[in-house]
């Protein structure tokens, strides 16, 4: 990761933003209405050094301040809220899903506290603290052997099946429904809009669903069609040679980043591809991801995963490309807690030839 020094942040600008940030909160009501109400209207933050080293604002939405400690709790509730609508989900349902990460823990958070049954079918490859967790969640858990994607028993393709076989259970299908593009439309996008006063110039996340991209692209090009939407991509990712080149290859061999990259264009990016939301693509190798993930937490201050650590190395890509006096929002998609003994574990970093991506003076935390 290469980080170009620039010259000073436009002072006006800045200005302008800090101004914004010490308002009030921009969630109206004091009070949120129980455990889904305070999904979203997380706080939007200025990395400090980055900005300065860039010469402009890189900005990211504080995601592991939702309830369940990630972003994907925002598509967690609107894949309930959307399947209520429809009449799909009764009380007392059952809500399944094919997930090895944190829509799961998502998920089974809002259906404790909406009063439904969850069941999520996962890879047996998955960690066993990751299974513990949904476990103590109330979440009957079902791991199955890792299969591609195409093979009937991939788990995606059971937590359907199982769905289908009960009454009042929905499969939230959150890579294929739209339902997740639209939490983005309604909260994500409009919280970066009203935060940094229509300033923002790009915006750039990693896609897994490909939810949070599409979603906050389609809401900001309503606002101001010059918003750059970029797809930051992982190694194993064929979305950045895709929107490159229109070919469905990956780009490098398989990533250590947990629950992004796609070997496929889900319907929720289809729609943002057909609709000509994106603008362009950067590829993040793993070691800018872990670079960039020991830099936020000795640097900024920030405990946060290796997917965070890509969406910010991608947001210094971007501001490199764009040149000084840009906004650029990111997110940080949980925190580093969740892959604490791999991510932080000095023997797999070696194991995964990632070590030397971290500088010495950093690696003293390591465990």
């Amino acid at each position: 990761m290469v980080l170009i020094i620039g010259p000073s942040l436009m002072m006006g600008r800045f200005a302008k933003l800090l101004r914004v940030f010490n308002a009030r909160s921009l969630h109206s009501d004091s009070i949120r209405n129980g455990f889904r109400g305070t999904v979203a209207w997380t706080p939007l933050i200025r990395l400090n050094k980055l900005s300065e080293a860039t010469g402009c604002n890189i900005m990211v939405k504080a995601e592991f301040l939702n309830p369940s400690a990630s972003v994907k709790d925002r598509a967690a509730l609107y894949l309930i809220k959307d399947a209520e609508e429809k009449g799909l989900l009764e009380p007392g349902g059952t809500v399944v899903e094919g997930t090895a990460g944190n829509t799961g823990i998502g998920l089974a958070h809002m259906c404790l506290a909406s009063g439904y049954k969850c069941v999520i079918y996962m890879p047996d490859t998955q960690s066993q603290e990751k299974i513990d967790m949904l476990r103590v969640l109330g979440a009957d858990v079902r791991p199955v052997p890792a299969v591609a994607y195409d093979n009937p028993n991939n788990y995606n393709h059971q937590a359907k099946r199982y769905a289908e076989s009960l009454d009042n259970a929905i499969w939230t299908n959150q890579f294929d429904n739209t339902a997740n593009r639209r939490a983005h439309f309604e909260t994500t996008g409009p919280e970066i809009w009203q935060q940094t006063e229509g300033t923002v110039d790009a915006i750039t996340f990693s896609t897994g669903t490909g939810g949070t991209l599409a979603g906050s692209g389609m809401f900001l090009k309503t606002k101001n069609p010059g918003v750059k939407v970029i797809i930051a991509d992982p190694p194993g990712s064929v979305l950045y040679e895709y929107f490159k080149s229109g070919k469905l290859e990956r780009t490098g061999d398989d990533s250590i980043t947990e629950g992004i990259g796609q070997g496929r264009v889900t319907e929720n990016m289809k729609g943002a591809f057909e609709k000509g939301i994106i603008d362009d693509a950067v590829h993040v190798p793993d070691r800018d991801s872990v670079e960039m993930v020991f830099y936020l937490l000795h640097e900024e201050g920030f405990f946060v995963g290796a997917s965070s650590g890509l969406n910010v190395a991608a947001a210094v890509q971007v501001a490199n490309h764009l040149g000084p006096g840009h906004t650029i929002t990111t997110c940080l998609c949980d925190t580093g807690q969740r892959y604490y003994a791999r991510l932080f574990n000095r023997e797999w970093l070696q194991e995964k030839g990632l070590l030397e991506a971290i500088p010495e003076k950093y690696r003293h935390a390591l465990q």
